[in-house]
């Protein structure tokens, strides 16, 4: 980025970025774990080394993730950390590997709260049957899964544990309270993709909290500090341009795997939004507007530096179509685009249809 002495980067903690030196990705990229620490980590739990995991690299137990959970609490880590043993360290080694080669796959953690109602879970009506046999034991364990639901675990585990490993790759609570006396949580090997908000609107803000609950990186920009306030955006980054308009977003480089959404005030500063996101040559961009603004919007871009092809891969209007109206049902179809977006890319043609075959569509 070529920095300007008007640019001033907001974290969500409220700190700011000074001038000088790196890149915006370089100074707000999310912690995320690395191959040398997943093999340094795996190579002191070989040894028999006491390790301590944080939840700054294991974010599923921090309090803002844990809230609602009725069964477990940040203090749950340092429970399961105490247990390691060396047979765990096959799953740090494991991930260490999915991440060199770029892996959509997840650390996971199996948390026991009451081991005499895990062991003697049975089956019900409605699920699968997984025989007699409950939880294999009541301890707590790590492990690794991938989408291919590959399980790689130190410990012994039953056909009744398999089910919730696998669906820790989904998220947080898809189906991981079904059976008494335990849970289950993991953290993904990969990063999140991030989604620029454009403008600071009533929509973008409304964007910027569902997109944070679904698990996008969420970066709003605009030029107002009245409106990409914390109070706004409390779960996005946050950056502040300067000159009371959109000419500094073209000292800040993106990222091409990353999203855009160009959800400007009044869509006044649409046309360099846009232009920025074909630069970059965003995977993603899409943009909120009628036929008529988005001609006027389309002539002002190719004035500005725009192409036409960039121009054509933008998404007009952005969003699924299911008639939103508000700020809120906007946010809905925006981000329900995403979610979608974000789906296609990561897997195939072949896997999404077996997916839907699978759920019966």
């Amino acid at each position: 980025m070529r920095d300007s002495p008007l640019l001033r980067i907001l974290l969500a903690s409220g700190a700011r970025c000074g001038a000088g030196g790196g890149s915006f990705n370089e100074r707000v990229v999310v912690r995320m774990m690395t191959v040398e620490f997943l093999r340094a980590l795996a190579g002191d739990i070989a040894a028999g080394k006491p390790v301590e995991l944080s939840s700054d690299d294991f974010p599923c137990f921090a309090a803002e993730a844990l809230e609602g959970r009725a069964h477990v609490t940040p203090a749950a880590l340092a429970e399961i950390s105490a247990g390691l043993m060396p047979a765990d360290a096959c799953v740090f080694e494991r991930a260490a590997k999915a991440i060199n080669e770029g892996d959509l796959a997840w650390i996971g953690f199996k948390y026991v709260y009451d081991a005499s109602a895990a062991c003697e879970n049975v089956d019900n009506e409605v699920t699968k049957k997984y025989g007699d046999v409950g939880s294999a034991c009541g301890d707590s364990f790590v492990f690794f899964c991938n989408d291919a639901k590959e399980i790689v675990c130190g410990r012994e585990y039953s056909p009744r544990d398999i089910f919730p490993m696998k669906d820790a790759t989904r998220g947080p609570a898809m189906h991981t309270e079904q059976f008494d006396g335990l849970t289950w949580l993991a953290v993904p090997l990969f990063d999140k993709v991030r989604v620029w908000l454009l403008g600071a609107s009533d929509a973008s803000a409304e964007v910027a909290a569902l997109a944070h609950h679904v698990g996008f990186d969420v970066v709003a920009v605009d030029y107002d500090p009245a409106y990409i306030s914390e109070e706004r955006f409390p779960n996005a980054r946050r950056v502040l341009l300067g000159g009371g308009n959109f000419d500094e977003l073209s000292n800040i480089a993106a990222n091409p795997a990353d999203y855009a959404c160009v959800l400007t005030r009044g869509h006044m500063f649409d046309p360099e939004a846009c232009v920025w996101s074909i630069r970059n040559n965003l995977h993603y961009t899409g943009m909120m507007g009628c036929k008529g603004k988005n001609d006027t919007v389309h002539d002002l871009v190719l004035s500005k530096g725009g192409t036409e092809e960039g121009w054509e891969r933008i998404k007009r209007p952005i969003g699924l179509k299911f008639g939103a109206k508000t700020p809120a049902e906007l946010a809905i179809a925006i981000v329900a685009e995403l979610v979608d977006e974000r789906y296609k890319q990561n897997y195939s043609e072949a896997a999404r249809a077996k997916h839907d075959s699978n759920l019966g569509r």
